[in-house]
């Protein structure tokens, strides 16, 4: 039996958890991996699924985010398959914004009229998994549910960040807590497997990512005119309203993307040896639009434990622990550790650097120290530049940078006079 499904991609706020990284762009058009764009994760999960009637919903700096979908995501004429962006929009009966998650679904009901399909997937656009919603999809009729929340076990110290199910043994959900408070965790424990008792994870939490009956969510968002928000107020509404809501258990790796600690970490572990997110894998494949660059070219680095983008023109001492995003460039002597450098947005003519030696050029320059940083695109940082991030340091908002949690964050497009100083520390 084919299931028809279509997805709603929820595009998130203004962002402000990932500044300065939103200060231009919307969240799932973040970079991420050196190559792709937040936004490349829950589409692709789609894909990989079979789901490829899409709609990514979005209000707030979504020009990039535009241009990166046109120019990624092109289907045939026999797939029927799309992905569109809504965008938040005045009509004669609403003239308000997106005002939380339900509402952005609520105000874009009008565009699925056209559509046949019997379940709708809500995902969010910043978050970093693998998952196969036909399976979930699956699941989500055999328990002839209305709305099934993919869950995840977590243990007391997490759960507080998460809106937290109590779930039996037949995996419905029969109560659902907003970020509980550790006093009353004790009475949120649901039925989960001896191991991850052993483990402490007896708490599921809400990954963002549901499936609703089309009759449920429409009639649940007809019934709850003023509700905003699928966490606060729609899903406990289905459950003390008598809907079939049911758990889906998802025990591979996820992790929320929505801060720059978040963010920074989960770059970082992708350069572990066998890091717990695949991108190198045959069937669940990351997509993203094809820049057809030339390869990378390295030349005297000792490179360790990085990504390496192409298009990137490297001449540094070493790289550690560190991603390297399209376009880079790297002077001589450079050292880069610990740091997320997301690149160019185009290379800059030989010419220009010949002939204009008296700028700097785009790139980092030569004999510079970078840790413990990110380095948003078409940076000019001149020769000698010490920038090193600390869990001293404190949160700070400068012209060319930010310091946040400890991470030194240099804005798009920033110039870093050579031999600037931004944020060291001697360890």
């Amino acid at each position: 039996m084919k299931i028809k499904m279509i997805s709603l991609i929820l595009g998130g706020g203004a962002g402000t958890r990932l500044f300065p990284l939103t200060e231009d762009r919307s969240k799932p058009a973040v970079p991420i991996a050196g190559k792709y764009r937040l936004i490349d994760i829950p589409i692709s999960n789609c894909l990989n699924s079979g789901v490829v009637r899409m709609f990514v919903l979005t209000q707030f700096n979504s020009a990039s985010l535009n241009k990166h979908i046109k120019n990624t995501y092109h289907f045939d004429l026999f797939s029927r398959g799309f992905v569109d962006i809504l965008a938040a929009e005045q009509t004669l009966g609403n003239n308000n914004w997106f005002q939380g998650t339900a509402d952005a679904v609520r105000q874009t009901t009008i565009h699925l009229r056209n559509h046949d399909f019997d379940y709708v997937l809500i995902l969010a656009g910043d978050q970093l998994y693998q998952m196969d919603f036909e399976k979930m999809a699956k699941y989500h009729i055999a328990q002839n549910a209305a709305l099934t929340i993919a869950t995840i076990p977590v243990d007391t110290n997490d759960a507080e960040a998460f809106g937290i199910m109590k779930v039996n043994e037949y995996g419905f959900i029969e109560r659902f807590i907003e970020k509980p408070k550790k006093d009353v965790l004790g009475d949120w424990k649901s039925s989960v497997s001896e191991d991850l008792r052993n483990q402490g994870k007896e708490y599921l939490a809400s990954m963002g990512i549901y499936i609703f009956t089309k009759k449920a969510l429409m009639q649940l968002l007809k019934d709850h005119p003023d509700a905003t928000d699928f966490g606060k107020e729609i899903i406990p509404s289905a459950i003390k309203s008598g809907y079939n809501v049911a758990s889906y258990e998802y025990n591979g790796y996820w992790t929320d993307v929505g801060s720059i600690a978040s963010y920074y970490d989960a770059n970082l572990e992708l350069t572990d040896a066998i890091p717990k997110f695949n991108l190198f894998d045959n069937t669940q494949v990351i997509y993203t639009r094809p820049r057809l660059l030339a390869p990378a070219k390295i030349s005297d680095t000792k490179i360790n434990s990085s990504i390496i983008s192409e298009g990137s023109i490297i001449h540094a001492e070493s790289i550690s622990r560190s991603i390297i995003g399209v376009r880079s460039r790297i002077g001589p002597g450079s050292k880069i550790s610990e740091s997320i450098v997301l690149g160019n947005d185009f290379f800059e003519s030989l010419e220009r650097i010949v002939y204009q030696a008296h700028e700097t050029p785009m790139g980092i320059g030569s004999d510079c120290i970078i840790d413990r940083a990110i380095i948003d695109k078409n940076c000019r940082i001149g020769n000698g530049v010490k920038i090193r991030g600390h869990n001293t340091l404190k949160d700070e908002q400068a012209e060319t940078h930010c310091v946040v949690d400890g991470i030194v964050i240099l804005r798009k497009g920033a110039f870093i006079p050579a031999g600037a100083t931004i944020g060291y520390q001697e360890s």
